[in-house]
Formats: C-alpha cells, structure tokens, sequence
C-alpha cells in the first residue's frame, strides 16, 4: 500500500485547516437562524413548523440538488477553485437574509446559501483524500469537520452576544440599508466575513489526484456516469449502509442544533445570550473532543486491520447519544442539563469524520467527488431536512405546547439513534467486503 504525501506533513495539514475554517464558516452562516427564532416568529408571523422548515428544508433543498453536479465537476475541474467561488456564494446570500420581509423571501434566500455550501465538502473530501494515506485520513478528515462544532459554537456564542447587545435596541440605522430591524443585522454580521475567507482558499495548491480508477489498457480516464452508477453499484450495500446510518446521526445533531437554544430559553426561561454561550462552549469543546476521539479510534482499529473501524465508532456514538440526550433534555435541572449535553455532544460528534472517510476508502479517486455529494444528498435529505421539522412538528401538532420542547426533542433524537445503531451494526460485513476489494486502488 502505499502512504507517501503528495505534499509535506506540515502543508497537509495546512490545506486541512483552511477547509476546516470554510466549513466552521459554512455552519456558522447556517446555524446563526437557530438564534433568532423569537424575533422571527415575531416580525415574520411564522410558526414552530415554519421554523424547521427555514432551518431545514429551505437550506436542503438546493443544498442536496446542487451537490451533485458539483460533486462531479470535483472529480475533474479544480476543486480549489470550486470551493472559493462557494465561499463567495454563500457570504454574499447569508449576507442577504437580512432583507427578507415574509417567509417566503427568506426561504428562498436560504436556499441560495445551500447552493454555495454545496460546492466545500465534495471538493474537500477529495482533497484531504488525495494528501494523507488512508491509515491517516480518519482524523484529517475529522478534524476538517470540526467546522460543525467550531462552527454551531462560533455562531452561538456570537450570534448570542450579537443578540444580546441588540435586544435593547429594536432597529439599527445601517448605510444603504436604512432602518431595519436589529435581529436583520445579525446575517450581515456573520455572512460579509466570508469574503475575506474565500481569499485564504487561493492559497491552496492541488495535490495529485491517486487511487485513480484506471481502463483495461491501463489509461486514467474521467469516467461516463454508467462507469460511476457501475462503481457506486459494486459497493452500493455498504454505501446505502454508512449513508442511512448517518442520516439519523446527523438527524440528532441537527434537530438539537436548531432547537437547542430555543428549548433552554423557554424551558429556563435563560436569555438568548445565556443560551447561546452556553451551548456554544458545550459545542466547541465537547464537538472538537468527540471529533478527534472518533478520528483517532478510527485509525487505531484500521491500523491494526480493523475494516469496519469507522461503523464500530457509529455504534458507539448510537448508542452514547440514546442514552444520554433524551435524560438531558427531561430532567428538569438546569446544571444536570448541562452536564449531560456535554458528554452527548461529545458522544454524537465522534463518528463524524469517520463516516466521511468511510466513503473515500471504498472508492477510486474519480467518482469520490460524485459519490461524496450523493452521500450529502442522502444526510441532507433525511438529517437536515428533518432534523428541525420533527420537534417542531411534535410541537404544533402533537403536544401543542412550545415549553414541550425539551420532550419532542428527546423522542427525535432517541428514536433516530436506536435506528442509527441497528442500520450501521448490519452494514459491518458488507463494509469489509469492499474495504479489502478498494486496498488495490490505494496501493497505486
């Protein structure tokens, strides 16, 4: 097999940070809505129900549809370039969700922020892939999605002092802008920033493509898309078995994500800001620790020929988050609360970065691209499209009482880990089938 770096150890890790710091800008852009859902539900006349669906399915939808060309422009165009004009994209469109005036404008908007953030983690995964050898790529992979955690942190520790220093003042007289309302601001805050991101991208230098699927006469092609359904068919009982598996996680992470705040501020009745800081800090040190654990027991396992290594961390993970968020979110104590969701996030934060690497090994480099959107599509679809409709929907439909939902977000994230768990122990065998048969690409 082999394990030499396109490049040096010290820039490997340099392209994994700058990705690392788009995704952490990406989620921030994408999380700050979870912060300023009274304001909304206030200016906008929108319910728990339409809620989720800004926070979800707005975003999701051209999030989902778009990645799939751009996963396949990935496989053969710059990727550096791919990602810098989605940097671009979606700051200019966050930015622009502070003109919204109903619902339906802001819906909109939002999807334009999925179109660009479509355009990072193809690209990213195939790059990380391409400059650490496999028995690494758990934990590069890892720490470059860390941008979850760094990011949903980020957003709501500032997005909550933001919040905050605007509470005592309803609208803010901005140039060009005019007056508008202070909550309004808080897209322009977090969203022009980009702009100066996207410039660290151009920094980036493309590694070789390797593990590259090759024709019979030994030539490196990019493959038709009945080569790459071919590829994807070969390996689809792992592939649909890491993909749903990862569904329900990101179901449970993103539900708690969107509804996290709201459910201390009307639980504890703790302001914006208390909430925000608190599950900010929660998030970022506890995301970042699970991360890296689920990176580094990855690679341990897999180093010592462990095929499954990156589903045995998912089981873990399923079975951590079953048991302690549901008690953190009914318990009725404010410290307990927080003491519990430290180590949940932790739990459910480890198999991240192993499912993305769990992909990449199975796969020749020129449908990774593809392959990888598809995979985005499927967690989009599923995770973040539900995630933060159902506790709403229970909400509204179910308890018809907003202070419930402490309880429609236990039954969400409970019922998706038991499913995590069943979905990711089945897929063991088929997963090490294909990792085997994929070695003989890596050795090239």
């Amino acid at each position: 097999m082999n394990t030499q770096r396109p490049f040096s150890v010290r820039y490997a890790w340099y392209i994994v940070f700058v990705l690392m710091l788009c995704y952490t800008l990406s989620l921030i852009d994408r999380q700050i809505l979870s912060l300023l859902v009274a304001p909304m539900k206030r200016d906008l006349h929108i319910s728990d129900t339409r809620i989720g669906l800004l926070q979800g399915l707005s975003f999701a939808l051209f999030y989902t549809v778009a990645g799939l060309p751009l996963g396949r422009l990935a496989d053969s165009q710059s990727r550096r370039r791919i990602i810098t004009l989605g940097v671009v994209a979606w700051s200019i469109l966050t930015a622009a969700c502070s003109a919204a005036r109903n619902f339906w404008s802001l819906f909109f908007t939002r999807m334009g922020v999925g179109v660009g953030e479509a355009a990072l983690s193809p690209s990213a995964f195939s790059l990380i892939a391409d400059s650490f050898p496999p028995g690494q790529l758990g934990l590069a992979l890892s720490f470059y999605s860390m941008g979850i955690y760094v990011g949903s942190g980020l957003a709501m520790i500032v997005g909550g002092s933001v919040v905050q220093s605007l509470s005592h003042r309803p609208e803010l007289t901005l140039p060009l802008l005019g007056t508008i309302a202070s909550w309004r601001a808080t897209f322009l805050v977090v969203g022009l920033p980009g702009l100066f991101i996207a410039l660290l991208t151009l920094t980036i230098r493309e590694p070789q493509r390797r593990a590259l699927l090759r024709a019979s006469d030994g030539s490196v092609t990019g493959p038709p898309l009945r080569v790459v359904w071919q590829q994807l068919s070969l390996r689809i009982r792992s592939f649909l078995g890491v993909s749903l598996g990862m569904v329900f996680q990101a179901l449970c992470g993103y539900a708690f994500l969107a509804w996290g705040p709201a459910f201390l501020q009307r639980t504890y009745a703790w302001t914006p800001g208390h909430a925000g800081h608190t599950l900010g800090v929660l998030t970022l040190l506890f995301g970042c620790a699970g991360m890296y654990l689920g990176g580094s027991l990855c690679d341990f396992w897999q180093r010592r020929g462990v095929s499954e290594a990156p589903l045995r961390v998912a089981v873990l993970s399923a079975a951590g988050t079953c048991a302690f968020f549901p008690v953190a979110l009914t318990i009725g104590n404010p410290t307990w609360t927080t003491i519990l969701l430290a180590i949940a996030i932790f739990v459910l934060a480890m198999p991240i970065g192993c499912s993305y690497a769990a992909v990449q090994l199975i796969f020749p480099n020129q449908v990774r691209g593809q392959v990888s959107a598809l995979f985005l599509f499927i967690l989009s679809l599923g995770g973040l499209s539900l995630g933060p409709l159902l506790p709403g929907l229970f909400n509204d439909y179910y308890f018809h009482d907003e202070r419930r939902i402490g309880v429609s977000l236990a039954l969400t994230i409970a019922t998706a880990s038991i499913l995590m768990l069943l979905i990711c122990l089945a897929t063991y065998r088929p997963y090490r089938e294909h990792y085997r048969t994929a070695q003989s690409f890596h050795s090239e």
